[in-house]
């Protein structure tokens, strides 16, 4: 600590006095206390606690006594449960106060914690406090030059659909050009709309004068133009252009912009040469990248954003359930193709000539889709077969628990930021 006297300091927490040697502020596990360590001045010491007793060297927080004294106890034995007859909500407060996350409480405690926010649909994050979510909801902005504003309200209408009505009109545009695209995409593909032209696969491919005339060419070059403009606008307006390419579904946007461009500029560069013959079956697959267009949606709705969110959280549990069914798979796959193939008993199932044409079976067996086009023809396999759908259904539920936790939390926090924001509209309209 570079502010002070003495060995020691002491925390006054509500009246209780806690007292610390100076290296173990150092590397103390709550972050508002090691913020302590670095403080210069009295200033600095005053924006991290109260009060301040120079004399005493003694730290005075105005907080919740009893939540802190659960708080060190975790600190000290590494368990973090709630305080008795104290509202969760009021204790997670105290928790964000001090640098802790939902994360660090026991999962029997975590239930509780989610259970009571999807009550009161409410969510704070760790680097938002409620009152800086109360002071946000209100529209309340720190005062800056007005072009920062103009940016900053730039960046809200394309990030934030419902941030305010100029927003949710980009929105619902956004989202009409990525239907009209999808729709033509599908139309595209039919034999009746290839026809007419009677062309080769390796002339649909092309981006040439005549296609850009056709209407299909017309509505995809002004949706194209759309999306990349769009993405310009959104790039230009981001606070942090290297975070802003490492976004998902910025890629996507990436992904699904660029193949138009490529293929429009190995049209202009090979012109009608069999160089671009020999490609067409890169451009038919760049072409079809158009479909990730439809991930797009995922800025408009809820339910698609709580899905990547919940994916993004629960890799782990993914992560587990792939080595559960691989090695299951690994198992029956070698089992079954020893009892219908490999024993020799004058009844051989060609089928289960490998163990990687048997993993196929046990693949749709364990999920319990059985298409039916592999089956075993012995008893013995017949048998394992009953065992493999059974553990199938057993380790495809063990993580499912995991999975819906996390996506009942993730759906309440991002209801809980859109309500945010239309509060904020709410008051647009008023004003």
């Amino acid at each position: 600590m570079n502010f002070g006297r003495g060995p020691s300091v002491v925390l006054n927490v509500g009246g209780t006095r806690y007292s610390f040697s100076r290296e173990v502020l150092k590397d103390f596990p709550l972050r508002r206390v090691s913020r302590l360590h670095g403080c210069l001045s009295e200033q600095d010491v005053l924006e991290v606690c109260d009060d301040y007793d120079r004399e005493r060297n003694e730290y005075f927080f105005d907080r919740h006594s009893e939540a802190f004294g659960f708080i060190m106890l975790y600190v000290r034995h590494g368990h973090l449960r709630f305080v008795p007859h104290m509202c969760e909500l009021s204790f997670y407060n105290e928790m964000i106060y001090w640098g802790l996350e939902g994360s660090h409480l026991d999962y029997c405690c975590q239930r509780r914690l989610d259970d009571r926010m999807s009550e009161t649909c409410t969510y704070y994050s760790a680097g938002e406090p409620p009152g800086e979510a109360a002071a946000e909801g209100k529209g309340r902005r720190a005062p800056g030059p007005e072009g920062r504003k103009w940016l900053e309200r730039m960046r809200r209408t394309f990030e934030e659909p419902t941030s305010s009505v100029a927003a949710q009109v980009l929105a619902t545009v956004s989202i009409l050009f990525v239907i009209v695209s999808m729709v033509v995409l599908c139309a595209s593909t039919l034999p009746e709309w290839r026809a007419p032209e009677n062309r080769s696969v390796e002339e649909q491919s092309r981006y040439t004068a005549e296609s850009v005339r056709e209407p299909s060419g017309i509505i995809e070059a002004i949706c194209i133009g759309w999306f990349t403009a769009e993405c310009i606008v959104r790039f230009i307006v981001s606070k942090n252009k290297c975070e802003f390419v490492r976004r998902p579904l910025n890629i996507i946007d990436l992904l699904a912009i660029t193949p138009y461009y490529i293929s429009v500029l190995m049209t202009v560069f090979t012109g009608e040469n069999s160089q671009l013959q020999r490609a067409g079956v890169t451009l038919r697959v760049l072409r079809m990248m158009r479909i990730f267009w439809v991930i797009k949606l995922a800025r408009h709705f809820i339910g698609l954003q709580t899905l990547g969110l919940t994916l993004k959280r629960c890799y782990r549990e993914m992560v587990m359930l792939l080595v559960f069914i691989c090695v299951a798979m690994a198992i029956f796959s070698a089992l079954s193709q020893l009892l219908e193939n490999g024993l020799d008993l004058g009844t051989k199932n060609k089928d289960y000539a490998s163990i990687p044409a048997a993993c196929w079976w046990v693949i749709i067996s364990m999920t319990t889709v059985g298409y039916g086009d592999m089956c075993p023809i012995t008893v013995p396999g017949r048998i394992l077969g009953g065992i493999c759908v059974v553990s199938g259904i057993v380790l495809l539920a063990l993580p499912i628990t995991f999975i819906y936790h996390s996506f009942v939390q993730c759906y309440h926090e991002l209801k809980f930021r859109s309500a945010r924001y239309s509060r904020s509209l709410s008051a647009e309209f008023l004003n």
